[in-house]
């Protein structure tokens, strides 16, 4: 073979003829020839294999420049011929490329089959891909044909044949084995490609994505493509955002599977080489980027460590997209890899650097990394991989980041906050004031373990003693001896040999304690432990002397290594005690933590967002399971959310009481019914009505019939004191019981005999709870079904009322029992008023019997026995009126709702019969003197309610009306009737009794206003504002002159009365009963209210009375005006802090511009500098537009010679502050040039800096000292239609018409001052 293919560049290249030798296509046959060349090629493969294409490589290119025009058949035989060849060198190769004797020849030809072979499969299946992307974009696709429908299966059969190829060790084959780089491009460009189709990233295309990537692998490990790679990922990812986890994927296989590591590194070096201007553009991929580097962290988080220096970079970047990837990178790093407790110094600083680094983001500027970051916490204390150390820290950061303004980083902070109770590793039940005295106990355990060890003396303190003592003795010995000593040895030369042994070993034995002393030296230098020390000490002290000499040295030696031990035995335990403080100091700062975010997280379960209450309710339930101090009041504050309109909310909450209380834990279905009662007892235990109507709607028992059916016994047991329990777990039972309203129907007799028999005097509550769980199977319930049926009646001598008109006691709890009482005789009676009537006969003689038999006995008794008396018959009165309050309201209520059901029930059933045949003569005759023919026959059932009312109800034969003249008398007289329990049953009683009809409201509408201003019992003031709010909607027409005196209960010195004020008035103005005028002030002032609930209660108020048109923007002058009036006296904080709240609800530039024209001509009017501030400070609170700027600049004559004052300068300075940063370009000069005036002004004088037409207009005024105050240039403005726009007309009307003239020269004389 005597010519070379080379791989072209284009494929257009192969006809131009070029070096020699080189293979230039010959015959390019026509599309419609081309059929009987591709059988001609199929022979040749069958015959000669693939070695063919040496001889059909013409037909293959043809193929390749006609493919556009092509039949889809011709284009399927080709591709299949090709991959045929490919597949079969893969077969060939191998025996080949082992064999060591090939030729140069033969080498050569197989290297041009391979080369011309996979060009033309490359190439084909690139402009295949095209078509089928283009057939894919075409709603049917012409181009493509219906064979396209394979063409992923075609596709990966073309990947398979060339990963099969290039899988062999082919570089034998190029000289050198040096492959050629065109035949790289050509293999890798048709992977990359592939990899632009838009569904690659789709699960249908895994196994040909799979394919791509490990023949990207092949090019990457054996042909040296690792050059290139880096760089053409970037790029693919920065025009296919879709490819990021494909090459995640890639990236994470190649350096696995592959081994090649540093593929990672070329990458994130490529990524952190982008500028941070260049991430800013339109365009730039970051997202891809961000979306690759957090999915390739999840794949390879060890091999990000190398390379994370490269990602710091960009967390002070702009790219908050880049900011929030870093940040999860880290994340994946601390869980996956630097956790647990086998890190390695090196490990141990990358985590807490890398800690530090997330906790700084955590007061990110852009909400999106803040939200981000406490997700990447969130999972990193699920893991488990949080250090103990820093959980305190992150728990801190994490109650903070509740007050964000995001709502997402709201939710993610509630998230993670459940997740560190769920998670700490500190207790199951979490408690501070469970943990307070466990942590005094073991601190004062601690401190005596201190003064115990104190008290012993350490080893180094002893060696320091003896040491001086010791140098002293051994410089003694050793110092040279004097002449007359010498002379003294030479005439005693005969001494003892005994005693020259005994010196000699005594100077032996100084010079060992010298050595001694240089060894205790350095050791000492070298700061090395005691019990080392003695271990040098005691091999030399071991020759010194005899055991008599050793034994006395010994003593004053320092501690032995056993002593040491004991030694350190103690400071053992003192560590680990040491340990024990700490940790339960930790256990109660998380614990404290915890509870300060309950405090925070239940304000939230009556937001508006429904994900944050959903999130806020499952904390709720979380810190419950934890037994978390003061976790019930966030749980009994979800339940009125079982209410909500929002469908997702009442399913959280109701699966959140579910969770909490009807997943009971034990072997059998006894223990399982016993634990829900005990749980539910707990919630039911003094349950107010509202409380158990939210119960009821959970349908707590709606589960298993056999598990029901035991609970309800249990509940009987309790109820009946078959079983020991308490009276509030009996109170409790019966309550769970009227949630079963058939149970309490077959067991009425029951009910009667135990709760409200012989002993119903002894528990009152007991009695009460029974009558309201006897309330539920009365019409009144079946009312709210809407359904016509007869009303359900005893007959009076029911054994049940024969109890409740019987039951009468001096009792505390007996009004709260009678009440509910007098309310069961209305709905389940027949003529209940008969029986009422008879209660109240029986109870005003008792009263009477109890006077007669008072003062008998105070005739022979002292004076204290009188008083007491005197006290007791007050209490006797005051429930006798509070009966006759109570019968008189539901005799009303009755009236209205049972008798006026029945007569429309029996008016349908009339219908009904005349519909089928005529009525009887008697029935018609009946109808006709009620008038109940007709359209208006719902009308004069109304006025006939109304007129009962009016006319019978309290006439004389009534017994209702004997009582009413001694209410009014002692309600009007409260110096007499000073009684505490008299007075407010007294008033209670009144305002029912009011109810009756408009005659007797209208009567006594002034006692109960007078009471309402002058009563000393916070209680009465309460009751009063409820009942004038009741009447104001039943007769509006009365009350209407008397609605003003209401909001003065809003400045109250009582707490419960003021909440009482703005709950009232808050009712009556959302459901437009009550106009809002100016005094609404008085509720603006409990935005600042020193009691959390109030001034909860009164931003509720504003928040509802937002969603009015315009309700708040048309009250904000006159508020403002009387807030800041000298009089009232509110300082500027606390006036800042209300206006602050209520300019946050203008939102409309139409609406900001009228206030804005408003505030400035209110300046005329204002008197004191105070003012002034004010106003300034209230222009400074609006969200500024430009037509406001443009109307502030108009008014200028109205507060420019205001400016002088730093409290109108500095607010309006701070407006061209706020304008600067969001304002156009062509804006900000009539911004700065307003500055320049405003500090103009203000640091000159406003005479000082007239424009040239004022000073015009003061030489032609000549001599004049006055002038007015010219009036703003407009007075009007104009619609797009032309028409005037009644906010500026509003404005401008509320100006004065006169206004105070402003003398020019005694301003200017006062500047000058």
């Amino acid at each position: 073979m005597s010519w070379d293919f080379f791989v072209p560049v284009c494929v257009g290249d192969l006809v131009k003829s070029g070096e020699v030798n080189q293979y230039v296509v010959q015959d390019v046959v026509s599309p419609k020839q081309l059929p009987p060349y591709l059988s001609k090629f199929k022979a040749a493969l069958r015959s000669q294999g693939p070695l063919c294409i040496l001889e059909h490589f013409d037909t293959g290119y043809s193929v390749l420049q006609h493919c556009n025009s092509l039949d889809l058949v011709v284009k399927e035989d080709t591709l299949e011929l090709l991959v045929q060849v490919v597949s079969g060198l893969a077969v060939t190769l191998p025996t080949v490329l082992a064999s060591t004797s090939i030729s140069a020849a033969e080498r050569k030809e197989k290297l041009n089959a391979v080369k011309m072979s996979v060009f033309l499969l490359c190439k084909l299946t690139e402009t295949l891909e095209i078509i089928f992307c283009l057939a894919q974009g075409g709603k049917k696709g012409k181009a493509g044909g219906e064979g396209f429908l394979h063409w992923d299966s075609e596709r990966e059969k073309v990947l398979q044949a060339l990963i099969q190829l290039l899988q062999l060790d082919i570089r034998s084959l190029w000289s050198l084995s040096l492959v050629e780089e065109e035949f790289i491009r050509c293999v890798t460009f048709c992977c990359y490609k592939l990899l632009e189709n838009p569904t690659i990233s789709h699960v249908k295309s895994k196994p040909t994505r799979d394919c791509i990537i490990h023949l990207l692998g092949v090019l990457i490990k054996k042909y040296n493509h690792i050059m290139g790679i880096g760089v053409k990922v970037i790029q693919l990812m920065q025009h296919f955002e879709q490819l990021s986890s494909v090459f995640a994927q890639a990236v994470s296989v190649w350096s696995a599977e592959y081994g090649v590591r540093a593929i990672v590194g070329e990458v994130i070096r490529e990524i952190g080489q982008k500028s941070s201007e260049e991430l800013g553009r339109e365009g730039s991929g970051v997202k891809a980027f961000a979306s690759f580097l957090s999915e390739l962290s999840t794949l390879v988080p060890e091999l990000m460590i190398p390379n994370i220096s490269v990602l710091i970079t960009h967390l002070e970047g702009e790219s908050h997209t880049m900011r929030v990837a870093v940040c999860e990178v880290l994340g994946e790093i601390l869980v996956r890899v630097l956790c647990g407790d086998g890190l390695d110094e090196s490990g141990k600083a990358d985590r807490d650097r890398f800690f530090d680094t997330l906790q700084e983001h955590l007061h990110d500027t852009h909400s999106h990394v803040r939200t981000r970051v406490l997700q990447v916490y969130t999972r990193i204390v699920n893991s488990k991989a949080l250090p103990l150390s820093r959980f305190n820290e992150v728990m801190e950061l994490a109650v903070g980041r509740l007050m964000d303004k995001s709502i997402n980083v709201v939710k993610s902070a509630i998230q993670l906050l459940a997740a560190f109770i769920a998670q700490n590793p500190y207790s199951c039940k979490l408690s501070s004031a469970d943990l307070k005295k466990p942590l005094e106990k073991e601190m004062a355990k601690l401190r005596m373990m201190k003064e115990k060890l104190e008290g012993k003396a350490p080893a180094s303190e002893l060696w320091a003693a003896m040491k001086p003592e010791l140098l002293i003795t051994v410089r003694t010995e050793l110092e040279p001896t004097n002449k007359a000593e010498e002379q003294q040895q030479d005439d005693d030369e005969d001494m003892d040999v005994e005693e020259e042994k005994e010196a000699e070993d005594d100077r032996a034995t100084a010079v060992k304690i010298a050595q001694l002393q240089k060894v205790v030296y350095w050791l000492e230098l070298f700061c090395i432990p005691l019990y080392q020390l003695t271990l040098h000490v005691w091999p030399l002290m071991s020759s010194l002397g005899s055991d008599e000499d050793t034994t006395e040295l010994s003593q004053n030696l320092p501690p032995t290594p056993q002593k040491d031990g004991e030694k350190q035995g103690d400071d053992g335990e003192l560590k680990k005690q040491e340990m024990l403080v700490q940790y339960l100091r930790d256990t109660e700062t998380f614990a404290l933590q915890v509870e300060r975010a309950i405090s925070v997280i239940n304000t939230m379960l009556y937001w508006k967002t429904t994900s944050v209450v959903q999130e806020a309710v499952q904390f709720c339930v979380t810190v419950c399971e934890f037994s978390v101090a003061n976790s019930v009041i966030g749980v009994r504050k979800m339940l009125p959310l079982v209410w909500s309109t929002d469908a997702a909310i009442k399913d959280a909450v109701v699966e959140a009481y579910r969770r909490l209380y009807l997943n009971p834990r034990g072997d059998t279905v006894r223990m399982k019914a016993q634990a829900l009662v005990d749980s539910l007892s707990e919630l039911m235990v003094d349950a107010s009505l509202g409380t158990i109507q939210c119960l009821e709607e959970i349908e707590f028992f709606s589960s298993g019939t056999n598990l029901q059916s035991i609970v309800v016994q249990i509940l009987w047991e309790r109820f009946t004191g078959k079983r020991e329990t308490s009276a509030l777990h009996r109170r409790a039972a019966v309550l769970m019981l009227g949630m079963a309203r058939e149970v309490v129907l077959s067991n009425l007799d029951t009910l009667c005999s135990v709760a409200l028999g012989e002993k119903v005097t002894e528990d009152f509550l007991l009695a009460r709870d029974t009558v309201i769980t006897i309330c539920n199977i009365t019409d009144h319930v079946r009312v709210r079904c809407h359904k016509p049926f007869a009303p359900f009646r005893l007959p009076q001598d029911h054994q049940l009322f024969t109890c409740l008109t019987q039951a009468i006691a001096e009792d505390p709890y007996w009004q709260s029992f009678m009440e509910q009482a007098v309310r069961l005789i209305y709905f389940l009676a027949e003529s209940p008023d008969q029986l009422c009537s008879r209660l109240l006969q029986r109870s005003a003689r008792l009263l009477l019997d109890q006077i007669a038999e008072g003062a008998e006995v105070t005739k022979n008794t002292d004076q204290m026995s009188e008083v007491s008396q005197k006290s007791m018959n007050c209490v006797c009165l005051a429930q006798l009126l509070a009966l006759c309050g109570c019968v008189a309201f539901w005799q009303v209520s009755h009236l209205e709702r049972s008798v006026s059901a029945e007569l429309r029930r029996r008016r349908g059933e009339t219908e009904e019969r005349e519909e089928k045949g005529p009525s009887t003569a008697s029935e018609s005759a009946m109808e006709e003197e009620l008038g109940l023919i007709g359209a208006s026959a719902e009308d004069t059932e109304a006025e006939l309610i109304r007129k009962i009312c009016e006319t019978e109800l309290l006439a004389e034969e009534n017994l209702l009306c004997a009582f009413l003249p001694l209410l009014v008398k002692v309600c009007s007289s409260p110096g007499r009737y000073s009684h505490p329990q008299l007075t407010t049953a007294a008033c209670l009683a009144l305002s029912q009794y009011m109810m009756i009809s408009p005659s007797v409201c209208e009567d006594n509408i002034r006692l109960m206003f007078t009471m309402l201003e002058r009563s000393a019992l916070p209680v009465v003031r309460a009751n009063a504002l409820i009942a004038l709010g009741d009447l104001t909607v039943r007769f509006p027409n009365i009350l209407e002159p008397w609605t003003q005196n209401l909001y003065t209960r809003l400045s109250d010195e009582v707490p419960s009365v003021r909440q009482t004020a703005v709950t009232v008035l808050t009712q009556l103005v959302l459901k437009d009963v009550l106009k809002v005028k100016g005094q609404v002030s008085e509720v603006a002032v409990l935005l600042i209210d020193p009691e959390s609930h109030i001034s909860s209660m009164a931003l509720n108020f504003f928040n509802e009375l937002a969603t009015k048109d315009n309700a708040i923007y048309n009250l904000l002058p006159d508020i403002i005006s009387r807030l800041s009036d000298p009089e009232r006296g509110m300082n500027s904080e606390d006036f800042n802090t209300i206006m602050k709240q209520l300019f946050s609800y203008i939102t409309k530039e139409r609406q900001t511009e009228s206030l804005v024209e408003k505030l400035c001509q209110r300046f005329r009017t204002a008197k004191t500098e105070r003012q002034w501030g004010d106003l300034a400070t209230s222009l400074s609170l609006l969200s500024m537009c430009e037509r406001g700027f443009k109307r502030l600049q108009e008014c200028w004559e109205c507060y420019s010679d205001k400016l002088t004052e730093p409290g109108v300068y500095q607010p309006l300075l701070s407006i061209t502050a706020k304008l600067r940063r969001g304002a156009k370009p062509q804006f900000k000069p009539q911004i700065d040039e307003f500055e320049k005036r405003l500090t103009a002004v203000h640091t000159r004088g406003l005479e000082n800096v007239e424009s040239p037409e004022m000073e015009e207009e003061d030489q032609k005024a000549g001599s004049k000292t006055v002038t007015h105050t010219p009036l703003p240039a407009k007075t009007r403005l104009r619609s797009k239609r032309g028409r005037s726009s009644r906010v500026s007309l509003s404005g401008t009307l509320e100006t004065p018409k006169v206004t105070t003239p402003i003398a020019r020269s005694s301003r200017r004389t006062r500047l000058r001052n």
